[in-house]
């Protein structure tokens, strides 16, 4: 196999981004990462690196792809990179960032779930160069005894500690037993796979550090742990979740993608720019700093920053494609893509708004309506009695809310 690259050189990408909220937590895994990657050259043989992704749902998002694309820098230095799918640790579900005990589900819901993970994750990682795993190959064999094994290095004060675990308690809340085996389950994955490295969000450092507390108790040098931030929703201050609705799906169309990044508040960009985008921090440093000082408007850096997270999923064109519908929609016309409605007789706003999927019933229509929601030919619809002609000439459209368009004929 061809050499790495200098370790120093291969230091400087890794560790871009990495945050343990503990200065001496990031130093001790610095230099344990430093000489990993030394042995790794001297012994022209490749880390292998891992991070696992629950199927909660059928569908990843830009928070999954904080560490997919550390996994892709991995690859691409030369690395050999595992995606771990927990078709296992997903029936419990990570307690990690919850506040109550997350619903279960059955081994075949989680595969179900799972069947579009690996196509969406070629999206960042390269198809050849990765392994792809299901945790439920090595869990679903443990016995009782192997779990008491695995529990057995671990005291309940050490969970309780968790912040999420210690605010339950103390409001008598409960934490139910099962959640605790998620860390052993997630640990147990670094011994099972004989780990050099593994990927996760800061959230998820206490489930990391079970990992190394395993492998050295089955006699395996523990795993170097990398960490990085957590990616905000939508509305700029929650997690990003497909739970909460506050998402941004890698799999969804580019002038979805597009829009939800121009409606994230202001004060989430930088945590955008830094986690998603493939630009280097002195670009970064450089765009904030026109936009505080007035030379760029903070729409104009949001619709480079939409841009740019489009063109990673979906390709430039698609991206430029996105940033001309924007502008249009922005004027009041419809995107490129909007859906078009033969009119074959004069109809009614409500039913029109219905009969074409634009709202659920003519109940919201009416709602949408009343709040000002609804536009035609640019200017908003206020009379619920509003009578659509047909054998207009001309092309006609229809705005429903900040994303929905129709196009009239």
């Amino acid at each position: 196999m061809a050499g790495f690259r200098p370790v120093d050189e291969q230091m400087r990408i890794l560790m871009r981004g990495v945050d343990f909220g503990d200065e001496q937590t990031y130093k001790n895994m610095a230099d344990e990462l430093h000489k990993r990657l030394e042995k790794s050259a001297a012994e022209n043989r490749p880390l292998r690196v891992y991070c696992g992704f629950d199927p909660s749902s059928p569908d990843l998002h830009l928070g999954h792809t904080i560490p997919m694309r550390k996994l892709r820098q991995f690859q691409e230095l030369g690395h050999h990179v595992i995606f771990v799918i927990g078709s296992f640790t997903g029936i419990i579900g990570d307690p990690s960032d919850k506040d109550a005990a997350r619903k279960q589900q059955t081994l075949a819901e989680a595969l179900t779930k799972a069947k579009t993970y690996t196509d969406q994750a070629w999206r960042v990682l390269d198809q050849d160069a990765t392994e792809v795993r299901y945790n439920h190959e090595w869990l679903e064999g443990l016995s009782f005894a192997d779990v008491i094994n695995l529990a057995g290095n671990f005291t309940v004060q050490q969970f309780l500690t968790r912040d999420n675990f210690s605010k339950r308690f103390a409001n008598n809340d409960a934490i139910w037993l099962h959640e605790f085996f998620y860390a052993l389950m997630q640990g147990y994955d670094a011994v099972a796979l004989k780990t050099d490295i593994q990927i996760g969000g800061t959230d998820q450092l206490f489930n990391l550090m079970a990992g190394r507390k395993l492998m050295e108790h089955f006699g395996q040098q523990p795993q170097t742990v990398l960490t990085f931030p957590i990616l905000v929703g939508t509305d700029g201050e929650l997690r990003m979740s497909k739970s909460t609705g506050n998402y941004i799906g890698i799999d969804e169309s580019p002038g979805i993608i597009f829009t939800k990044v121009l409606n994230v508040p202001d004060d989430a960009m930088r945590n955008y720019a830094e986690l998603v985008t493939r630009w280097d921090q002195d670009k970064i440093d450089r765009l904030f700093a026109d936009v505080e000082q007035g030379r760029v408007s903070m729409r104009d850096l949001k619709q480079q920053l939409a841009q740019e997270i489009v063109a990673i999923f979906h390709g430039e064109e698609a991206a430029a494609q996105a940033a001309r519908d924007a502008r249009r929609m922005h004027e009041g016309d419809a995107p490129s893509d909007a859906p078009v409605y033969e009119l074959g007789e004069d109809t009614g706003i409500l039913d029109l708004l219905a009969d074409a999927g634009l709202v659920k019933s003519k109940g919201e229509a009416r709602r949408l309506i009343q709040q000002s929601g609804v536009r035609l030919d640019g200017e908003t619809v206020d009379d619920v009695t509003l009578v659509v002609p047909a054998g207009v000439e001309e092309e006609r459209i229809i705005q429903a809310g900040k994303r929905k368009f129709l196009r009239i004929r």
